[in-house]
């Protein structure tokens, strides 16, 4: 029917509104939970070497990242295809419960295999959020600003380790509740607030992108009369959609493993490759540098595990007004020219950064303030890789193309990266760890490249003509 065949143009013309804004909190916290986790791992590292609590080696805290990297990954496959499948609400709330369950028992790990094994199926929450969580937002979100919500949405995971780096100082100190119990505590309250998330996304619809391509256009077109019925009555009368015949270029049903093989590797293979750049660099910088922050900060600079929080505020806050200053200017200069230009530069500031710890110029605090200002940069690269995943190959495949793009990048350089950096980190030679930062910085440039030449403009277009544009 009509109605449910202009539906995308319909989301895509709507003004901001406070609809918008409770989707944003309600999905995007997803990257709360992730800087959280991440975070609490990072500021807690060293205190899990400590004999009175799970007594690990430095290689031990290098496999947990990677194991929930591992996990993260094989979520991702398995809950990407899910939300093609059975739609992204249903997803959303399923991978949300894995990730509450899972950092519950961590609380309770007695020795590394039960944190491994906690740590392994955190990750398999966690990855099936990105995957139903980025492919819901995009489809929500009008063209005109999906790249700057998409990147500031994704800059929320460095709330997360802000949130993590201040509960891990107050509850670490030894007069609140020290190391022995409060590692412990810090994950029972990451479980608590996926509690209260699971609250608030009740009342998130279903995408109706994808009640269209399955085939419920009644459904499809009531969810979207109440979206508008909502945001007419805070700013008036609605404009008329734009006259595209959405429905038709976005396809219905879904792709088997064979078509989407061949709209990867062939119709679209150039932005493939770039996508799988894209996320192995951003992956690999930040799992190397961010798994395994706490051990560089008490074994190079000796700092008390206790204190290496006070270091995160800094990088986190870097990681945070990056996206939100240059978010903007995805939607304005473009996302060509904006994706390269940030991995570009995030690649100058990583190698700098290495040669000035090789030289042993700086201190704790120097090291933190140059990676707040080379991630104020790396943060927005690294978001744009999950936009751009999210948003340049067909409907019928987005959370399943998120998934495996995710999968491959983090695969490769998220599992390792932790376990490669704390060998390095382990061997206690500042050049080798310095050599681990410039190999991460060629990988950011390499990116910024192949973006350069590969990137789609996809600014402003609805998502149903980016899929459809030639592959370059």
């Amino acid at each position: 029917m009509q109605a449910a065949s202009d539906i995308p143009s319909r989301l895509d013309r709507l003004p901001w509104s406070r609809w918008h804004w409770r989707v944003v909190v309600a999905l995007g916290v997803a990257w709360v939970l992730d800087g959280l986790e991440v975070t609490l791992v990072g500021s807690i590292g060293g205190v899990l070497e400590r004999p009175d609590t799970l007594h690990l080696d430095a290689a031990q805290v290098g496999w947990t990242g990677s194991l929930y990297i591992a996990g993260a990954v094989l979520g991702a496959l398995l809950f990407g295809r899910l939300t093609d499948r059975l739609g992204r609400k249903r997803l959303f709330m399923i991978t949300l419960a894995v990730y509450m369950a899972a950092t519950l028992a961590t609380a309770f790990s007695t020795d590394f295999l039960f944190l491994a094994l906690c740590r392994f199926v955190t990750g398999l929450g966690i990855g099936g959020e990105y995957a139903a969580i980025n492919s819901a937002i995009d489809e929500l979100i009008p063209a005109r600003v999906r790249g700057r919500v998409n990147l500031i949405i994704n800059a929320s995971f460095w709330i997360g380790a802000a949130l993590g780096a201040g509960l891990s100082l107050v509850i670490l100190d030894e007069r609140v509740l020290g190391p022995a119990v409060g590692w412990r505590v810090c994950f029972l309250l990451g479980a608590v607030l996926a509690v209260a998330i699971i609250l608030v996304r009740r009342h998130v619809p279903e995408s109706p992108r994808w009640l269209l391509m399955h085939g419920h256009h009644e459904r499809a077109y009531r969810v979207v009369a109440a979206i508008e019925a909502e945001v007419a009555a805070e700013r008036g009368p609605l404009p008329p959609p734009a006259a595209r015949d959405d429905a038709r270029r976005a396809g219905s049903g879904m792709l088997g493993y064979r078509e989407m093989a061949t709209v990867l590797l062939h119709h679209y293979r150039a932005r493939s490759l770039m996508v799988t750049l894209m996320m192995v660099a951003q992956a690999f910088v930040y799992n190397a540098i961010f798994f395994t922050y706490s051990l560089v900060l008490t074994r190079f600079f000796q700092v008390p595990d206790n204190r290496v929080a006070l270091y995160i505020f800094p990088f986190a806050l870097g990681n945070v007004l990056g996206p939100i200053l240059l978010g903007h200017l995805f939607d304005s200069v473009g996302r060509r020219r904006m994706i390269a230009a940030t991995y570009l530069l995030s690649g100058v500031g990583l190698a700098a950064t290495a040669w000035a710890f090789n030289a042993g110029l700086l201190s704790a605090l120097t090291l933190a303030l140059c990676w707040s200002a080379t991630f104020f940069v790396a943060s927005a690269a690294a978001s744009s890789a999950y936009l751009t995943a999210s948003e340049v190959f067909p409907l019928q495949m987005r959370a399943m193309a998120i998934s495996i793009f995710y999968a491959v990048g983090t695969g490769t350089g998220g599992f390792i990266a932790p376990v490669l950096f704390g060998w390095l980190i382990a061997s206690g030679d500042r050049h080798a760890v310095a050599a681990g930062y410039a190999l991460g910085a060629a990988l950011a440039m390499l990116a910024g490249v192949c973006a350069l030449r590969f990137a789609v403009d996809a600014e402003g277009k609805g998502l149903e003509e980016v899929a459809e544009l030639e592959s370059r």
